[in-house]
């Protein structure tokens, strides 16, 4: 019997060593993370480790995650229908609460149908692999949020990167490459997460069709907030003729879930071949109630949709950066080291701004993201821009 001393101890290495050598690793290039206990009790109220802190690192933009018809909508529908939904949607978890919830996102979105998965995450897994395969072409945004390059890859389509909102390379690639494929789908985000800027949807748009591309969007990031709440593809003055409409129910929504919306044999076509819904429990009724009553809110409140881009120009101004064009603001610092002491000084002034860093940003641009709340006041604005304004880098 050969001895691990005798095979030069070839043994495998212990899983706790991996873990921890992996680990290290990340701390010494200062990219570990670590879970912190979050006690929002409002919009943008938090509180960690017993200091109260005005919170400019979350999502819910329009503060519905607290609205009391929100919440009492979700209670109503738990009491009515139960905790969980008990099963996949194609089984019997599709409760009554979804064709309502299917038929608003539709109609804010301008599209035929729509189908709600358990997550935005869940929709890009699922959506792509179903609607492109190996002999298929993918262009995406180099800058493209992580789930639409998960779900990319697991299609096992030609994959392509174009340079961030370059048009023009789009069209250098879709001249070269198009033809040698059977489908084409261009993806990109609706209002880019890290950045805070907008995919140039009125010049994508007809050339993806010319090209007989198929364009997706992932508008996670605007729905409820920009183009009047009905998100990226209204947000250029004229409505631009999105095909594929992805985006998530738990930012600006307030609550959790995902959805495309799209044609109805595209979202029929998604209900029987997205394996992420096929496979997927359906989401508790309480949630899809939550977001049927936020999906209400957001049709029929112009303020309130208007009033995260609003508060976010107000900060820009004050410190004389280009206008906001989305409730996101980046603040580049470099070094993940300088992001991170960046955050401690704003946590030290009583603000809650996170630090972003690789492999969500590449590197050398690690930043603060900063995000606005209709929530947020005015003068709760100004004051982190005061204690913003000594953190600016050139």
């Amino acid at each position: 019997m050969t001895t691990p001393e005798a095979a030069g101890d070839l043994r495998p290495a212990s899983l706790d060593d991996v873990a921890r050598e992996k680990l290290a690793a990340l701390e010494r290039r200062q990219l570990r993370r670590r879970l912190v206990t979050t006690d929002r009790s409002g919009a943008v109220d938090a509180e960690r480790n017993g200091a109260a802190l005005v919170s400019f690192s979350c999502n819910d933009y329009l503060g519905l995650t607290h609205h009391p018809d929100v919440i009492a909508a979700s209670v109503e529908a738990t009491r009515r229908y139960g905790a969980g939904a008990g099963s996949s949607r194609l089984v019997n978890g599709n409760h009554p609460l979804y064709a309502e919830l299917e038929r608003k996102l539709a109609a804010l979105k301008g599209a035929e149908d729509a189908i709600v998965f358990g997550s935005g995450y869940l929709t890009n897994l699922g959506v792509i692999p179903a609607l492109v395969g190996r002999t298929d072409l993918i262009l995406l945004d180099e800058w493209s949020h992580s789930c639409l390059l998960a779900g990319a890859d697991l299609s096992h389509a030609r994959v392509l990167e174009f340079r961030h909102n370059d048009v023009g390379h789009v069209s250098e690639l879709l001249e070269r490459e198009r033809r040698q494929h059977r489908y084409c789908l261009v993806l990109t985000d609706g209002v880019f997460s890290m950045e805070g800027d907008l995919a140039p949807l009125p010049e994508l748009a007809p050339l993806a069709t010319e090209h007989d591309a198929w364009l997706m969007t992932d508008d996670a990031h605007g729905l409820g907030v920009v183009g009047d709440g009905r998100g990226s593809s209204f947000a250029h003055g004229a409505p631009v003729s999105v095909p594929l409409q992805m985006g998530t129910l738990s930012k600006a929504v307030g609550a959790y879930g995902g959805y495309l919306t799209a044609s109805r044999s595209v979202c029929e076509l998604a209900r029987n071949r997205a394996r992420t819904l096929v496979y997927s429990t359906a989401l508790p009724p309480g949630v899809v109630a939550a977001a049927n009553r936020a999906l209400d809110l957001i049709a029929t409140d112009p303020d309130l949709v208007r009033r995260p881009l609003k508060l976010a120009r107000e900060f820009t101004a004050a410190l004389g950066l280009p206008a906001a064009t989305s409730p996101i603001v980046s603040l580049v610092q470099g070094s993940a080291e300088n992001a991170l002491a960046a955050s401690d000084a704003l946590r030290n002034a009583g603000f809650l701004v996170a630090a972003i860093r690789p492999p969500t940003v590449p590197p050398g641009t690690s930043r603060l993201r900063v995000t606005f709340s209709a929530e947020h006041s005015s003068e709760q604005v100004a004051a982190l821009a005061a204690a913003v304004r000594p953190l600016l880098r050139p």
